[in-house]
Formats: C-alpha cells, structure tokens, sequence
C-alpha cells in the first residue's frame, strides 16, 4: 500500500496569486520533487480553445509556476499543448491568455502533434496495464520527446462528464495518448491509472499544481457554472492532490475508480485519512457541494461509450462515422452552447469575478 502524502492548500487572491503559487509549490515540496538536471514539462490544460472560466489553465498559475520553478533552480522549461478532435491548441493558447505568459518568459512551446516537434513511439511499459495493451494492441504509442524529462500538470478544478471531475490525472490523457485516444472513453478510469504508472516510468519528477481559483460546477470540462473558489493546490501525488481536490468540491474520492485503483496499485494516496495537509487547512476542509450533471453531448456520449448502444463503439469511434461525432461536438459546444449561454457567462465573470477582471486585463510580468 502507498505511504502518507502531502497536499499543500493555500488561500489566494488576484492581489497575491504570483506569490500564493510559489508558497503552495513550496509547501509541496518543489524543490526535492524534480531534477533540476533534466528539462521540465509545464503541460497546460486546454479543455476548450475558446476562453470558458474554470476550464482551462489559467495565465497565473502558468506565470506563477514559470517563476517558482526557476526561482527553485528548474530553469530549462518548455510548454507542450496538444490538441483534441474538437480543441485547436494555438487558438487555445491564445485565446487563454497562456501563449503570452510562454513568450514573456521565453518558454518555448512545443505541440505533441507536430512532427517536427516530437514523434509517437510505441512504448513497453514495465508495469502490468490494466487497458492500454488491449485499446492499442499493436503498441502503446507516446511522444519520445517526454523521456527522462519532469512534468508539471497545470489542471483546474472542475467537473467532467465523463470521469465526474477532472484533475492531475486526466491531464496526462492529452499529453501521452494522441488523437486516438478517445477509444479509451469506455475505459477511461483504468486508462488514467495505467497513464499514472507510465508516466512513473519515464519522467524523472512528476509535480502538480491545481489552479482552484474559479472552480469548475456542472456538466464539464466545457459547458459549467464558474464558482470562485479562491484556492491553490500542489503535491508530488498526482493521485493525493485528485482527492483532495475531488473532496473539496463536494465528492467521495475513493468513489472515483481511477482514484481507487491507483491507491490499490501503490501509485499515489486516496484516501484523504492517509493525506498530510499543509498550508490553509481550513481551506481543505470546505465542501462545496458541486453536482457534475450533464449535457446535449454527454448524453450521446454515454449512450455509445457506456450505454445500450456501446456495442456500436468500434463503428461509430473507430472508422470515419467518428467524424459526424466531431462536427456535432463543435457545432453544439463552438456554435450552439457557446453564443445561447456560454457567451454571457463569461461577459459576467469578466466584469463581476475579481479574477474575471483580472484576466480581462492580465499582463505578464507584473509581480505581486
């Protein structure tokens, strides 16, 4: 069984969130859970190119990060996006705000689907895998380029339809699978934990810090009510920091089966009894009672990847019928979702949220 891990919680605000993400990464232990030798991963998450808040990475966690890791002595930093069938990642980066952070600081980007950047290679893992072998039975591919480097996932706190909330560990679905991947929906707990055990093995240090400032309620990682929640979380456990962040917004953690299963497998801590806490321990003590729910796009979903139609999943995800699925997915989230609703939530939070105003007018570079 895995040992005691430690989850730092830090309240923050949009005066002070520069310097609250360097507390919180040190209060994790920064600085003894990376290489400083080898170069360091920053993996953005980008669950919608358009700017949604609680969905995507925010400019100050990435800014904050950027600065406590060099200032930690990890100065040879990159930025790796990868896109999804329905997310463009350069239009992404730019409309959250995150490419001017990288440019700033002169991070270089790297994209995960781009050759000249990185190549698939299939990968033998070490560990026994639950699903992968089976889902990709010719080889599990991954990008060569993320050997024998640390990661840093840069996840937020929200829902997801599909895993009821979304964190370290789903981070590393779009950075080490490519745009396959979503014929391990059906499987998706199984798929994270045997991400977690690959990702043990081939990165020198696996840091995370979870951006809980406008959290995430309802059917996510796109179509969510935006709560702010003015917190910051970091470990070394990409399984701990899941389940204090999954407790926080209002759910059992050992509820979830991929959180389960890699408590069970020795991968990381669950078990919020067998967690350390340290910084604002009143802060990770709040429940906020968040309901995932869903939407027009899960419901199809879960009919096919889950439901009574699931026996159709290889005709309709793994043949060209898959494309009626993406134009549908971007036609209900980019073109329908979006201008009936998503649109006035976000002109709402711009201009009532203190951290809506604070992305309205962000700017790298101005240190608090």
């Amino acid at each position: 069984m895995p040992g005691r891990s430690t989850v730092a919680v830090v309240r923050t605000s949009p005066a002070t969130v520069l310097a609250d993400v360097k507390r919180v990464m040190g209060l994790a232990g920064l600085k003894t859970s990376l290489d400083p030798s080898a170069t360091t991963v920053l993996k953005n998450n980008l669950s919608w190119h358009l700017m949604y808040p609680g969905a995507n990475t925010t400019p100050w966690q990435l800014e904050g990060a950027i600065l406590a890791l060099r200032e930690a002595g990890l100065t040879d930093l990159v930025c790796v996006e990868n896109e999804t069938v329905v997310t463009i990642a350069e239009k992404g980066e730019v409309l959250n705000k995150q490419r001017i952070v990288c440019d700033h600081y002169h991070v270089p980007v790297k994209y995960n689907f781009r050759r000249s950047d990185m190549s698939w290679e299939v990968y033998p893992p070490r560990s026994p895998m639950l699903v992968l072998d089976k889902i990709f039975p010719k080889g599990i591919r991954i990008p060569d380029y993320l050997h024998g480097k640390n990661i840093v996932h840069l996840p937020t706190m929200k829902c997801h339809i599909y895993t009821n909330v979304s964190g370290s560990m789903k981070n590393a679905f779009g950075a080490m699978l490519d745009n396959t991947r979503h014929y391990c929906h059906s499987r998706i707990h199984e798929t994270l934990v045997d991400l977690l055990a690959i990702q043990k093995e081939i990165f020198r240090g696996l840091f995370t810090l979870t951006d809980g400032t406008t959290a995430g309620n309802g059917a996510g990682p796109r179509t969510m009510v935006p709560v702010t929640t003015n917190v910051l979380l970091a470990s070394a456990d990409c399984v701990a920091i899941d389940a204090v962040a999954v407790k926080m917004m209002g759910f059992d953690p050992m509820d979830h089966l991929f959180i389960r299963l890699a408590h069970e497998r020795g991968l990381g801590v669950g078990r919020p009894e067998e967690i350390e806490i340290v910084g604002d321990a009143d802060a990770a003590g709040e429940n906020w009672g968040f309901r995932t729910g869903t939407n027009a796009a899960a419901r199809v979903g879960r009919l096919f990847w889950f439901g009574p139609m699931r026996w159709l999943q290889h005709l309709m995800f793994h043949t060209p019928v898959v494309y009626v699925f993406i134009v549908g997915s971007a036609l209900y989230h980019d073109h329908l979702w979006y201008p009936l609703a998503g649109r006035k939530t976000v002109k709402a939070w711009l201009t009532s949220s203190p951290w809506g105003r604070l992305f309205a007018d962000y700017r790298p570079g101005r240190s608090n």
